[in-house]
């Protein structure tokens, strides 16, 4: 894989997900996959919808959120509630998911599911879950690029600026010049292996490396 495709493809968000767990397939075993997106963009979704094609191809599919793998609200909020910056670099605890996570399934050991529970602020109640023999890791979540995390296939469900301003809640907006500067520093279309154009969220369009 080395350059992406001239023109995006438009694809059902079923195709989708199957073309995605086709990848996914032939790729290895114990493969970690970031499904890198905005909220609005709805990563989860789509990592939700790679289950089933998956399991159907004899392998299982295990989600974790990078939600669940946000630092203690001391820590994220030490700038403010809403300071876009702390946003981009603190709320995530990407050595917690590298060493609960990544690490561990590459290895064939035990993970982590859930490390902290933000909403009510405190460890999460989960226990360590061995790494099934034949299975894909599905992580999703916004601005995982760039930071070095171990992951053998990147995909990154893209906005324009204006749907992702759309789509953002009002009370949300805060968090947009975080994604901005990610576009800008990081250039996650540039770097993932697959882009998904999705815009509109009923006919997506996807850009495979070649």
């Amino acid at each position: 894989m080395s350059e992406l495709t001239d023109q995006p493809v438009p694809v059902t968000p079923e195709a989708l997900a199957d073309l995605l767990a086709e990848l996914c397939l032939t790729a290895g075993n114990h493969l970690r996959v970031a499904i890198d997106g905005a909220d609005a963009a709805e990563p989860g979704r789509l990592a939700d919808r790679m289950v089933e094609p998956l399991r159907a191809g004899g392998v299982a599919a295990v989600r974790v959120r990078a939600h669940d793998f946000l630092r203690p609200a001391s820590l994220r909020w030490e700038f403010g509630k809403t300071d876009p910056d702390s946003f981009y670099d603190r709320w995530l605890d990407a050595g917690g998911l590298t060493r609960e996570v990544l690490t561990p399934w590459a290895a064939g050991e035990r993970y982590l599911p859930a490390l902290w529970d933000a909403a009510a602020d405190r460890a999460a109640r989960a226990g360590y879950r061995p790494v099934p023999p034949r299975a894909v890791l599905l992580v999703d979540g916004p601005l995982l690029l760039g930071r070095g995390l171990a992951f053998d296939l990147a995909v990154h469900v893209r906005l324009s600026d204006g749907a992702l301003r759309r789509r953002t809640p009002a009370p949300e907006h805060w968090t947009l010049p975080a994604f901005e500067r990610y576009a800008t520093e990081v250039e996650p279309e540039a770097i993932a292996d697959v882009v998904v154009r999705a815009d509109d969220p009923r006919r997506p369009a996807v850009v495979v490396r070649a």
